[in-house]
């Protein structure tokens, strides 16, 4: 009888607690002992495969909206008094005209993210990975630890066993430090195995100021954001993701230094700025652009957005950095077809209380990335939270249920200042792109306006909003 009370508790708290392969590893599959695939005998014939059903008829398709219907929906919506003095709405089917009310720009907070999202997916390609590579020094002897702005750069190796359920898949200084040590043995390092190294690091790939002139100046000494550069580990975030580091490019080539001695490389002296001679020894890579968006735009990282930004400054005007990151954005965008009028970014978070975006803005630049004309800007609508579920968006719509599931926007929250940008699922199954943000609210209200939020894209769920036919 103990014994099987001990199997019942041990089934319990395995289903409890997810016991298996991602805690107790050498439970995980063996792939040379799994069963090999057994052809199927001569002579079987398998009947081909049919065509099913439709279990639901095809949805209609859209047409125009109807302004009518949405300020109907929104009616009462719209005058939740948690806003303030100041609500802007607009809303469009996924390729037709807007319907807008309340001011043409408005202070965007983290929305301005989908604007970043969609530039750097535009000019980079959504296959692009950023790389991190170590160089020869000045003098021999020297290696130079390169930073090639990976937001999602780590210090060690994922195991084995969480790679498949790891999201993104991340480069490491681990799996570097390796790659050093056997490139200096191949050079033929002295001594059976000893190799001695001084580390510099070389940051260089972005300039100018690590934080935004337009940002609020204790924005980095609060820790609220890590000043940004070329070379971060974990987007210049300490251990546990709080704190943020003083000097990230200094605190990741420390990180490396570690790593070398774990790999069997002897670090002579501190890590040290320096600049990257022409030889290449090693190199790892992040996880592709379009993983890295999706990320970006799902948790709203801050950091993470501001270095996608000044990879845009990079890559078109030969300039990383906040203001040519801003300045590439808008220009990639109006490329794009998008109507910027009225737009002032001044970064790629939206951290900066100067940016406005135009409610049109960002209307077109959410149709942009979800017309299949422009399939390699998918990635900033897939990366968006779904109301009840993901990302910043998966403790909202409590008092909104209704909406759960069929909201999926990017949040923006600064003080005084809430936003929502993304598509909904309107009551004919038609799906509508949305804006709404308030940026004169109390902060004592900040919860209140948050629900209105909620409960106004919540009505637009429950909208018959085109007119189809």
């Amino acid at each position: 009888m103990l014994a099987v009370l001990l199997l019942l508790a041990g089934a319990v708290a395995a289903h409890r607690f997810q016991l298996g392969p991602s805690h107790l590893p050498w439970l995980a599959a063996d792939p040379a002992t799994q069963p090999e695939q057994v052809a199927p005998p001569a002579g079987l014939e398998l009947p081909a495969a049919s065509t099913p059903s439709p279990v639901a008829a095809a949805a209609p398709a859209a047409g125009a909206l109807d302004a009518a219907a949405v300020r109907t929906a929104l009616r009462r919506a719209v005058k939740d008094d948690a806003f303030g003095r100041r609500i802007a709405v607009g809303v469009a089917t996924l390729d037709g005209e807007a319907w807008s009310t309340g001011p043409d720009a408005f202070t965007p907070a983290s929305t301005t993210k989908v604007l970043t999202a969609v530039a750097a997916l535009e000019v980079l390609g959504p296959d692009h990975r950023f790389t991190t590579t170590v160089a020869s020094g000045a003098t021999d002897g020297e290696i130079v630890l390169v930073g090639g702005g990976d937001p999602y750069l780590s210090e060690s190796a994922t195991p084995a066993q969480e790679v498949a359920t790891t999201y993104p898949q991340r480069a490491d200084l681990a799996t570097l430090a390796v790659q050093v040590r056997a490139a200096l043995l191949e050079q033929g390092a002295e001594g059976a195995g000893q190799v001695k190294v001084r580390l510099r690091y070389d940051d260089s790939l972005f300039t100018g100021p690590g934080a935004s002139s337009h940002w609020r100046p204790d924005y980095v000494p609060d820790d609220v954001v890590a000043p940004i550069g070329a070379l971060m580990l974990d987007g210049g975030r300490e251990a546990g993701g709080y704190g943020r580091a003083d000097d990230p490019a200094a605190a990741t080539a420390a990180a490396f230094a570690r790593q070398l001695r774990a790999a069997g490389v002897t670090v002579v002296g501190k890590p040290r700025p320096g600049r990257a001679g022409a030889e290449q020894l090693a190199s790892v890579q992040g996880a592709p652009l379009a993983d890295v968006v999706e990320t970006v735009v799902a948790r709203s990282d801050n950091e993470g957005a501001e270095l996608l930004g000044h990879h845009v400054g990079l890559a078109v005007d030969g300039e990383g950095s906040f203001e040519a990151g801003a300045r590439a954005t808008l220009a990639t965008l109006r490329g794009l077809g998008v109507d910027v009028a009225g737009t002032e970014l001044y970064d790629g978070s939206g951290l900066s209380r100067d940016n406005l975006i135009g409610t049109a803005t960002l209307v077109d630049t959410l149709q942009v990335s979800a017309a299949a004309t422009h399939p390699g800007l998918r990635a900033a609508w897939t990366g968006m939270p779904v109301a009840g579920f993901t990302g910043s968006l998966y403790d909202r719509f409590a008092a909104s249920p209704s909406g759960q599931g069929l909201v999926r926007a990017k949040t923006g929250t600064l003080t005084g200042v809430h936003s929502l940008a993304g598509t909904v699922l309107d009551a004919d199954g038609q799906v509508l792109v949305f804006v709404a943000a308030a940026d004169r609210v109390d902060p004592s209200r900040a919860l209140d306006a948050e629900a209105g939020l909620d409960a106004l894209a919540t009505a637009l769920a429950g909208c018959s909003c085109t007119r189809t036919g």
